[in-house]
């Protein structure tokens, strides 16, 4: 068998850091983890080929080539999914689908030959043996989960590793926590599911192997989900590694605002490399956490909560929302005013969007407030429900308050503020990577002598290089960052014009 795997485009959005990649002269953020997972999964005499269309366009060629081709993708690659599905259909190529978007709609896609749905793990076998006996069948599903020790490394070799700006492992699944607006415990479960530490070390040994160095994402949906067996075996076994061989990666993640509760796992992320970690705040509302189920986020001082976190050594990087059917007019002013406070230097500001497979998207569809399906973008302004707040207050406060936090006066003052109460602690070397001199030429030139945040960027430039000379190359980090979150907030803003969307009348609230 040939088998092409194709990872269609992201949209511009904030999670795409397309604006920051041509700083380090990368092309994308992060490698497509499941294909290259799913690809170690094939049977090694197939000859596999993998095409990212987020580092380079897929041609007709490549697709002609192959006896089959492999799709995977999240809600927000819907209109990339559709344009390579075409092009299939057109040159007579057979497609296999799987994955979030498509376990999420598969009623959508009827000209897929195969769905492979929900975990590769259960599906993937079940296909192989039909397609080996020539009686494949349309639909694979299965509602059973996984388990994590069945899961091979990424064969890594399908991608050229100087394209992206970081690498990903997967060491669990699930999350105990049942968030209103969220489907990952309709897609992972609620109870955590986890790989072994051999499994674990095993992909660190592969990404060393192979000569990374540098960012490494733990694509987890909450990282600290089994905490006891973090404490006890991953993490003091991720410091010995590290240790063994010269901390060759720092990690980032994604776990609950509970982490600060922790400080025996703080410490022991931060001793095992982790640096970073993004926390699902949402609301400084009270009744928008008690409206969305977050459980985990009530009834405690959420800025104090994050300043632990960062004191131990870990940046908090922070996803937000506007939109809860409780939230008052005056919720755009708290959120600008927390995230200003908190220091959280990268806020992730969208709009609530329901999602196929979650409460949220169950409640508003009994409640007759659907209008149609989300784009898995939540920065994009045409909303798909009716909000109680009017529409037009809605997305008008929703852009004040990108104008406000991405300002550049706003935004290098949160950086400052992180950087003084950051408290990393600096263990082993600083790696030099390819891309960071030229960052540093281009970000003096485009941010420093042309941008319009440029006396920002000499007030960050000198106070950190005498201030905090260790965090100076985060400094720029983030100042890079700023102009790709500016860049998607004026294209925000740009088509920002009310949706005319069918179904409500947009001078009405919905009562």
């Amino acid at each position: 068998m040939k088998i092409l795997l194709v990872y269609p485009c992201y949209p511009d959005t904030f999670w795409s850091f397309r604006h920051a990649m041509k700083f380090i002269g990368r092309k994308a953020s992060f490698p497509p983890l499941g294909l290259l997972t799913v690809a170690a999964m094939l049977p090694a005499t197939w000859t596999k080929k993998l095409i990212d269309m987020n580092v380079r366009p897929l041609t007709d060629n490549e697709l002609s080539w192959a006896d089959y081709v492999f799709i995977s993708a999240m809600t927000v690659q819907r209109e990339s999914v559709q344009e390579v599905l075409d092009r299939c259909r057109r040159l007579g190529v057979k497609t296999v689908a799987g994955g979030p978007f498509f376990t999420s709609y598969r009623d959508d896609f009827p000209e897929v030959d195969h769905l492979v749905l929900g975990e590769a793990e259960c599906t993937l076998p079940q296909f192989l043996d039909d397609l080996d006996m020539g009686t494949p069948r349309p639909v694979y599903s299965e509602n059973r989960r996984a388990d994590l020790e069945d899961t091979p490394v990424p064969l890594w070799d399908l991608i050229d590793i100087r394209e992206y700006a970081a690498m990903n492992i997967q060491y669990s699944r699930g999350c105990p926590f049942d968030c209103e607006f969220c489907d990952i415990t309709g897609l992972f479960g609620r109870k955590p599911r986890s790989k072994t530490r051999e499994q674990l070390l095993a992909e660190l040994d592969a990404l060393n192997a192979r000569g990374w160095r540098g960012a490494v994402f733990f694509v987890d949906d909450n990282f600290i989900g089994d905490r006891l067996k973090l404490k006890t075996g991953i993490l003091p076994a991720m410091i010995d590694w590290m240790e063994a061989h010269n901390r060759p990666f720092y990690f980032y993640t994604e776990a609950s605002i509970d982490l600060a509760d922790d400080s025996g796992l703080l410490a022991l992320m931060a001793r095992a490399g982790f640096e970073e970690v993004f926390i699902g705040i949402e609301t400084p509302q009270e009744e928008g956490l008690a409206e969305s189920g977050k459980v985990q986020n009530r009834n405690r001082d959420l800025l104090a909560s994050v300043r632990r976190i960062q004191q131990a050594g870990l940046q908090v990087h922070g996803g937000f929302i506007v939109g809860f059917d409780s939230d008052p007019p005056t919720i755009f002013d708290r959120q600008i005013r927390f995230i200003q406070e908190s220091g959280i230097v990268t806020a992730m500001v969208g709009l609530l969007t329901a999602l196929r497979g979650t409460r949220l998207h169950q409640r508003l569809s009994q409640e007759g407030r659907l209008l149609g399906n989300a784009s898995g973008n939540n920065t994009d302004v045409s909303l798909n429900f009716i909000p109680r707040m009017g529409a037009k207050e809605l997305i008008g406060g929703y852009q004040s308050v990108l104008d406000a936090i991405y300002s550049p006066k706003n935004y290098y003052q949160r950086v400052i503020r992180l950087l003084r109460e950051y408290r990393p602690l600096h263990l082993g070397k600083f790696h030099l990577q390819p891309g960071y001199i030229g960052a540093l030429y281009k970000s003096v030139l485009l941010l420093g002598v042309f941008g319009k945040e440029r006396l920002h960027f000499w007030k960050l430039f000198f106070w950190s290089l005498f201030a905090k000379p260790r965090l100076f190359p985060l400094a720029i980090t983030y100042a890079i960052y700023g102009f790709h979150f500016r860049k998607i907030a004026e294209k925000i803003k740009e088509n920002g014009m009310f949706p005319n969307n069918e179904g409500w009348d947009e001078k009405e609230n919905f009562t």
